[in-house]
């Protein structure tokens, strides 16, 4: 099983309003998060990670992942080349909010090897983190890391994606956010 990475220029961030099949990836971890009105799965792939959030009948999935990684269009909500920095948000059926950040962040090496290392020890306390083989140029191969924060009404996972070769970093934050409940009185 490769577990190197893509490399940074291939990567694109897309959102759809259904679930994606997981034999469309190359899964390394999964986390499930289990609210009273909402679900979660956040998998960590070889070229970033999926999120598959579920509210009632709706169906969020984010993903990062390689352009040349073969996904469906149907359904597609959102498609963007990840590059430089960008932020949407979107507002879906019900009241539901979708909000996104993201940064490709091309460093100098040694800002690099340092926010690698600052990785490995936020990881000893919290999150997902997944290391993956050097490529053969670079001695220490990529991380991913993924910290979720839950909330009643919310979903908040911020990733970090390191890419050795081009000693770039990219960094995703998310929340999904149910509404609040209106209470009516008789």
């Amino acid at each position: 099983m490769l577990t190197v990475r893509p490399k940074v220029a291939e990567l694109v961030f897309q959102l759809y309003g259904r679930a994606l099949h997981p034999e469309l990836f190359e899964i390394h971890q999964t986390r499930r998060v289990e609210r009273p009105d909402y679900q979660a799965k956040i998998d960590i792939t070889s070229a970033g990670h999926v999120i598959t959030w579920r509210y009632g009948g709706m169906i969020l999935t984010e993903v990062a992942s390689s352009a040349h990684h073969p996904l469906p269009e149907r359904r597609r909500l959102l498609r963007y080349g990840l590059r430089g920095e960008r932020n949407d948000r979107l507002e879906c059926r019900g009241g539901v909010m979708y909000h996104v950040s993201f940064q490709l962040e091309p460093v100098k090496p040694d800002v690099f090897w340092s926010f690698q290392q600052e990785l490995l020890a936020d990881s000893q306390r919290q999150g997902m983190l997944q290391t993956f083989e050097a490529s053969g140029r670079i001695q220490l191969g990529a991380l991913s890391y993924i910290n979720v924060e839950t909330r009643r009404r919310s979903l908040l996972v911020q990733s970090f994606h390191t890419f050795p070769d081009d000693s770039a970093i990219v960094k995703v934050q998310s929340v999904f956010e149910i509404p609040s409940r209106t209470s009516t009185t008789s």
